[in-house]
């Protein structure tokens, strides 16, 4: 089939800055993909890529050239995906990804399930950004008050023990079984001190835990996995893993309890596929994030994520966070993320 791939560059503008323990976001680069067709006249399918700065993989200073090469590589195979030739650039094989399947969808319900029809939503986790302890404790207290059972804090940029309070805060007020608690460091706790700060966070009945230690300390992450009182998610640690054989052994050599896909780092929705068949082989718990994409990689995440049924809250809600994002049918109902069906 004969197709045309347009590259369109967007800066995106958070509505308050996003806090992470790398730093503060205000705004999001991102490039999307418009695949058209002249044998389909008035069909467009988009596509976005969206690499996370100093953390994606495919991050480089030559982005947009290999992203060119990327889509005129497609249109010669007239629509044809290379999925392995891409697996070193997740960022830009889930754009493509999300466009292709967008073009022959007709419309934004990328699959046929029961989230695409509009019956049911995915359950959501409510995630609070980094900031001083009042502006955080804002923020639980409004996700709450929506109707969110599961709260994400990203922890490890102010004092240790502050963010202890907030959490004890919440579980003053709400058991395990009323707010179910996962708190993410990503990566922010030294191997030193790591254990002692796991066995304190694990007496507030937290639901788990990420990536506590910076990525790349494999036998250090194995040793916490084993022994941790609290479940550990791998997040960043799956960054830069992108062929099968890699992935199995890391997940054979961590043996993690949980691991947290997102296609625009791990390898789109065709590396999100192994990384899940991988870690089911291993009884390894999993559930899928987005990474600050706009509605358009969102919604592409959550149709792929409704294809599995997987009963875990999903960190899906991010697509609220921008002024001018790109408008879809997703709407936040209590938490859930539904998909408005016209």
């Amino acid at each position: 089939m004969n197709c045309k791939i347009e590259i369109i560059p967007r800066l995106l503008h958070f509505k308050q800055p996003a806090g992470t323990s790398r730093g503060t976001y205000t705004t999001r680069k991102v490039w999307y993909l418009h695949f058209t067709s002249p044998e389909f006249p008035g069909r467009v399918g988009i596509g976005e890529c969206a690499p996370l700065p100093a953390l994606s993989c495919d991050d480089l200073p030559d982005y947009e050239d290999v992203l060119m090469k990327a889509c005129r590589q497609v249109e010669r195979e007239q629509g044809m995906l290379d999925m392995d030739g891409l697996c070193d650039y997740p960022s830009i094989l889930f754009g493509l990804e999300t466009a292709i399947r967008h073009f022959f969808a007709g419309n934004w319900a990328l699959c046929d399930t029961a989230f695409s029809r509009g019956e049911t939503g995915i359950p959501i986790n409510g995630l609070i950004w980094m900031g001083d302890y009042d502006c955080m404790l804002s923020q639980i207290e409004k996700k709450i008050e929506v109707g969110f059972r599961c709260i994400k804090l990203k922890i490890g940029a102010i004092d240790f023990e502050k963010e202890l309070a907030l959490l004890r805060y919440i579980r003053s007020h709400f058991s395990s079984k009323e707010i179910e608690l996962r708190v993410d460091a990503n990566g922010a706790f030294s191997p030193v001190d790591v254990m002692d700060k796991l066995k304190r966070l694990s007496e507030l009945d937290l639901h788990s835990i990420e990536q506590p230690i910076r990525a790349g300390q494999w036998e250090e992450m194995a040793r916490l996995t084993s022994e941790s009182p609290l479940p550990i998610a791998l997040d960043e640690e799956l960054i830069g893993y992108n062929t099968l054989e890699r992935k199995k052994e890391l997940l054979s050599t961590i043996r993690p309890q949980y691991i947290v896909i997102k296609p625009s780092l791990h390898g789109g929705m065709c590396g999100g596929d192994e990384w899940i068949t991988e870690a089911e082989k291993r009884h390894i718990g999993w559930w899928v994030t987005s990474a600050l994409e706009s509605n358009i990689g969102l919604n592409a995440i959550a149709q792929w994520c409704a294809t599995f049924n997987n009963p875990l809250p999903q960190g899906l809600g991010t697509g609220l966070l921008f002024t001018d994002n790109v408008e879809v049918p997703l709407e936040i109902r209590k938490d859930c993320l539904w998909f408005c069906k016209g």
